[in-house]
């Protein structure tokens, strides 16, 4: 929205109620196509349900911005995100560092098929194979994008391994739904916990100890260079095929800096 201010374009937005509802979003964007709106920024649930209407969108002639989760095809203009894979690496060496290198850890992790998360938990279990042999990772279950899911997930991994020493959570979801088990048994602080994303409970939960350290995306940049790459193609220019943005490691020492302030409180109550 404030793209769509600053850039003078109009941004129409709609979204399936649901992160798992495929064929809503494939609906939504297909009637964008019809439309014949001038760019379509979209960010797929899923890597490769879009296929079809992403070639229809190209044969439409209408410029097609992938941001945040991407997609198999290469049907598309610009690709803006987080480097992903690069994310989980920061969130593996955090966790490496807060078990000092040793032990016992787990994941929650989000849903088959969505190439963000699986990029990202790539990284992590990459970096832990390759820099922290005394790790070992004795299990991982899906929070399938649902924090009630997730912290069933979290309670059967702590009920399995009662000596575990670290858990991270690879998405919003995963990691409330952790930081809800770790509270209700009273191991908040007694297991280092490193979250992904950063929303408001996510904060609060930082500040108490229960997560020790916070990955965050900057998702307010992301929204804004999806509009900017397409009003640039509508305006002559050639945006780049990829825009990588980099995640920051928020620890609770961290929330006072103007500049994480910033990141985790854009301005976006006046865009409304």
């Amino acid at each position: 929205m404030a793209a769509g201010r600053d850039l003078g374009v109009e941004v129409l937005w709609n979204g399936p109620a649901t992160e798992i509802d495929f064929s809503r979003q494939i609906e939504i964007v297909d009637s964008m196509i019809a439309r014949h709106v001038d760019g379509l920024a979209l960010a797929a649930q899923d890597r490769t349900a879009l296929d079809g209407s992403l070639d229809r969108a190209a044969r439409e002639g209408i410029p097609v911005t992938v941001f945040d989760s991407g997609v198999d095809s290469t049907n598309y203009m610009s690709f803006v995100a987080t480097n992903n894979y690069e994310a989980g690496q920061m969130a593996a060496r955090k966790l490496a560092e807060l078990v000092h290198g040793k032990g016992s850890i787990a994941m929650v992790l989000h849903v088959p098929g969505s190439f963000s998360t699986m990029e990202r938990e790539r990284g992590f279990e990459d970096a832990m194979a390759k820099e922290f042999p005394k790790i070992q990772i004795v299990q991982k279950q899906y929070g399938m994008s649902d924090r009630s899911k997730a912290m069933a997930a979290a309670e059967n991994i702590l009920t399995a391994h009662p000596n575990l020493d670290g858990i991270f959570g690879s998405t919003e979801p995963s990691s409330i739904g952790t930081a809800l088990a770790l509270k209700s048994r009273g191991l908040s602080g007694k297991i280092k916990f490193v979250a992904f994303d950063a929303a408001e409970g996510m904060i609060e939960d930082l500040k108490g100890g229960t997560i020790d350290a916070l990955v965050a995306q900057d998702p307010y940049r992301i929204g804004y260079q999806a509009v900017q790459t397409l009003v640039d193609k509508l305006n002559g220019k050639t945006p780049p095929k990829r825009i990588d943005l980099s995640a920051r490691v928020i620890t609770k020492a961290d929330l006072d800096k103007p500049e994480v302030q910033k990141l985790l409180n854009p301005d976006v109550k006046k865009l409304h």
